[in-house]
């Protein structure tokens, strides 16, 4: 998978990233690894609509 399949809007992004976390039970690190994508990449884009990555809940709050 690439970071192409991706959701570009913030919400979208937001949710798919939450819940293949959830549901796939993956880190951050593992999701990133997956998708082929930098972990700055999502943290940042997450961070404009004030989310921050928890890692002991495994989402971003």
């Amino acid at each position: 998978m690439a970071i192409e399949l991706l959701p570009k809007d913030p919400m979208m992004l937001l949710s798919f990233v939450n819940t293949r976390l959830r549901d796939d039970k993956l880190t951050l690190d593992e999701f990133c690894a997956q998708f082929d994508v930098e972990q700055n990449v999502i943290i940042e884009k997450l961070a404009k609509l004030d989310y921050k990555y928890d890692e002991n809940l495994r989402k971003f709050i």
